[in-house]
């Protein structure tokens, strides 16, 4: 009998990836992850491990299966919360998520399940996993799940090979709907507990509080950039050749000075903002809501644009860094000067995007068939062909 641990969250996916397990008859064993402590910056009444805990054990206890409690949190502060700190503090925006994913959930944790015996690791996560042979060779493909309202590949787009070996998504064939309604039939405590926000592993957090740990707050000017001093040409189409020079010009990002606009405000920090943010600003009386359109660290000043139109806001390619590149499937990596048309996605939940990707001595560029809203340096492009994915990279 194949022994599978299950990261048992305290959310209902991840109680119901237990159950199918027991049900087809694996050896479960279920562990909880305890990665954070400080409750620096959680919103009022949000301590989201303590009701977790609880949630997993009264669950493992319901499904009769055994339960231990594992503390990560070294790990976690070393290898996710540094870098999210790092990454503000140098004017990007990263995506603790999906560290924490390549970092906890499928390194030091797996590591920690092998040590109890476990042949297999499962999550709660929505997704799929199938395998093909390659003249004697397996190739693991991470594919979206099927409910695309709640497909979480994005969220594992850093994964390797070796990760995917051994994990398993027992729900990414169901629809939140199903696991919900399992839930309740077999009464679990779970079932009807709200799905996690916020970081992490940390939670539902005032972020410029939570950075405040690190980024001390300092007073700088909001600046409204005037439209006529940007924007591309929305008929761009992305196609198969560029030269170089063309490439770096369309991925660049907009450059701005107090003299194209007019100040409106003022920030404590540039730091704790971020490309299409739009709370947080607090600016009034004008006719449409302000977003933030680029921040200067340099200078500690945040650049914005009225109007959700406002064509700062839009882009047409982003670059990434050589060392950036992340290919899932390694036999699929193009070879530099090499090109090929994919699917992309910069956020989580993001319909996915038609585009070309270019591989260049400099680093890859992805060309859009059209004009993205909120390219954010820090966050991950994502590339899929169809419904599977074959890589990603950090956004320049």
């Amino acid at each position: 009998m194949h022994r599978v641990v299950v990261g048992l969250s305290g959310g209902v996916d991840s109680s119901i990836a237990a159950y199918i397990l027991k049900k087809q008859g694996f050896d479960v064993l279920t562990l909880f992850m305890i990665n954070w402590h400080d409750t620096t910056g959680l919103l009022h009444g949000d301590c989201p491990s303590n009701d977790d805990l609880i949630f997993a054990e009264l669950t493992a206890r319901k499904l009769g299966l055994p339960f231990r409690v594992i503390d990560l949190s070294s790990e976690y502060k070393k290898r996710v919360v540094n870098y999210l700190f790092y990454e503000y503090e140098n004017g990007r925006t990263p995506n603790p998520d999906v560290l924490c994913n390549r970092e906890i959930k499928f390194d030091a944790f797996v590591n920690e399940a092998m040590n109890m015996g476990a042949d297999f690791v499962a999550t709660g996560h929505y997704c799929r996993k199938e395998s093909l042979n390659q003249d004697g060779k397996i190739i693991y493909r991470l594919l979206a799940g099927k409910d695309k309202n709640k497909d979480q590949s994005y969220f594992l787009c850093q994964l390797s090979q070796d990760q995917l070996r051994p994990a398993l998504f027992p729900v990414g064939d169901l629809d939140k709907t199903e696991v919900r309604r399992i839930a309740k039939e077999i009464d679990l405590p779970t079932a009807h507990r709200k799905d996690s926000q916020g970081i992490c592993f940390v939670g539902k957090v005032d972020l410029p509080v939570f950075l405040q740990q690190k980024i001390k707050p300092k007073t700088g000017d909001i600046i409204e950039i005037n439209p006529q001093f940007i924007g591309y040409n929305d008929k761009i189409q992305s196609r198969e050749t560029y030269t170089d020079e063309a490439l770096a010009s369309l991925a660049s990002p907009y450059y701005y000075s107090s003299d194209h606009g007019a100040k409106i405000g003022e920030h404590n920090g540039a730091h704790y903002y971020t490309i299409g943010q739009r709370k947080g600003l607090n600016i009034g009386g004008k006719s449409e809501p302000v977003f933030v359109i680029a921040t200067d660290i340099l200078n500690n000043i945040v650049y914005t644009g009225m109007g959700k139109d406002h064509p700062g806001l839009y882009r047409p390619a982003l670059f990434i860094q050589k060392d950036d590149m992340h290919w899932i499937r390694p036999d699929m990596e193009l070879p530099y000067g090499g090109s090929a048309r994919f699917l992309f996605r910069i956020r989580y939940r993001q319909p996915l995007q038609g585009g070309m990707l270019f591989i260049r001595e400099k680093g890859t560029y992805v060309v859009f068939d059209n004009l993205q809203r909120g390219i954010t340096p820090g966050q991950f492009a994502v590339w899929y062909a169809g419904e599977e994915v074959i890589g990603s990279g950090v956004i320049e």
